[in-house]
């Protein structure tokens, strides 16, 4: 389950990296969806540790926090079909929060587990 979970998600963060080529800051977020793929790729391959994915999913939630707007008017466009400025910093704290999650889902997949006998 974790290898096939992770491939799909580091697919998906792939995806995600490559939409933002024409978002205003490429700079900042195809860096972080890229680090959430290779996150993903390292879970898929086995070498990543829970602890590291534990510290990912608290950097992602802070960023998340930080970026979230002052007035919150949802995710979606408006009626008159214009991006606010609260609507787009909404919109980053949610693919924060998205990479926080799975982060999550990752550090609880690459846990030991040990067998009763």
């Amino acid at each position: 389950m974790r290898k096939i979970l992770s491939l799909i998600f580091a697919l998906l963060f792939l995806l995600f990296a490559a939409f933002q080529y024409n978002d205003p800051d490429p700079e900042i977020w195809v860096p972080i969806y890229g680090f959430a793929a290779v996150a993903c790729f390292m879970a898929f391959a086995g070498v990543g540790r829970p602890w590291f994915f534990g510290l990912m999913t608290l950097i992602y939630l802070v960023a998340a926090y930080y970026q979230w707007p002052p007035v919150f008017e949802g995710f979606l466009l408006d009626e008159m079909g214009m991006k606010t400025v609260n609507i787009e910093l909404a919109r980053e704290a949610g693919g924060l929060g998205i990479c926080a999650a799975v982060m999550l889902v990752l550090a609880f997949l690459t846990r030991p587990t040990y067998e009763t006998r």
